[in-house]
């Protein structure tokens, strides 16, 4: 697979983000009567009420923008600006800024004042929409894409990831699925690449940082050696640490990560200090790389637990 950076991994990259179209845009006193009312008659509508001083609304703004464009058309956005329509905020009684008002149907909905969190925003959102079809969203995109790679589709499951991150260059998840994606075929000069240009927030991201542990992992495991003759080595003698820990190093790279765990296990049960704790420390590595609920992670911590407390 060849990695061909579309407009949302440039953007991702730079550190912006994708236009809202339609979805999201400003609106007047003289706008209001089709951006919401007559609008919301087809597809519901939230307006927030904002101002330039406001320092809640800067942190209010941008988390709405964000899930109405994971909702992909179930619900639009109209900020409206209190100070430049003084006159509309008084008809709706808007006391505080910022005020969030719902549509549906031509008329208000609901309504919330201040700056929520994110999982909030959501729940709002969902009760305004319910029963309101739109196309899937970016979330679910995102799931349906992780099955195909899980079931071994890296290259249709990478065209997923890569049409998220078109409407959303910041999706986390997206990211870590597309570089899942390039290691999976092999393609390790482009996953590189790809860490290259992301913005430090996204690089920090649980997801993102699980593949680069796992990308780090790989390397590791491109000078471990043959694991037919590392498999006769520790026949010949089992306590030769450094040989089993190549072997795990080695099943790593063939993409064997259950057969890696046991032989880091075995080799810290013979011996924990070996090596300044090299296979705890690798073994933990290996489960961030998994992902904190994958099977192998959560069996394989309570492995490691039972031996550092037997």
């Amino acid at each position: 697979m060849e990695l061909i950076l579309g407009s949302g991994q440039k953007a991702a990259a730079a550190g912006g983000g994708p236009a809202a179209g339609d979805l999201i845009k400003d609106g007047t006193t003289a706008s209001f009567m089709a951006d919401v009312i007559e609008a919301s008659r087809k597809t519901p509508v939230i307006v927030d009420f904002w101002a330039t001083w406001c320092g809640p609304c800067k942190q209010l703004g941008p988390a709405l923008e964000k899930v109405v464009r994971e909702m992909r058309g179930a619900v639009r956005m109209v900020k409206i600006d209190v100070d430049k329509n003084q006159d509309l905020a008084g008809q709706l009684r808007v006391q505080s800024v910022p005020t969030v008002y719902a549509f549906k149907d031509g008329r208000p909905f609901d309504v919330f004042t201040g700056a929520l969190p994110e999982s909030q925003i959501r729940a709002f959102l969902q009760r305004l929409t319910e029963g309101v079809e739109g196309e899937p969203s970016l979330d679910d995109l995102v799931a349906e894409a992780k099955e195909l790679l899980a079931a071994g589709d890296a290259e249709t499951a990478a065209q997923a990831f890569q049409q998220v991150l078109e409407e959303d260059p910041a999706h986390a998840a997206a990211t870590a699925g597309l570089l899942r994606c390039l290691l999976a075929v092999g393609d390790v000069d482009a996953a590189k690449q790809l860490l290259a240009q992301l913005p430090p927030d996204l690089l920090k991201h649980a997801e993102v940082s699980a593949v680069k542990t796992a990308l780090e992992l790989q390397e590791s495991a491109a000078g471990a050696g043959e694991t037919a003759e590392l498999r006769r080595r520790l026949t010949v003698d089992g306590n030769d640490h450094q040989a089993r820990y190549d072997l795990a190093l080695a099943y790593y790279g063939a993409g064997e990560p259950e057969a890696a765990v046991d032989e880091l296990l075995e080799l810290f049960r013979r011996d924990r200090a070996w090596n300044e704790d090299a296979a705890r420390k690798q073994l933990v590595k290996v489960f961030e790389a998994s992902g904190p609920t994958h099977p192998l992670t959560v069996s394989g911590r309570r492995r490691l637990s039972a031996l550092l407390f037997a």
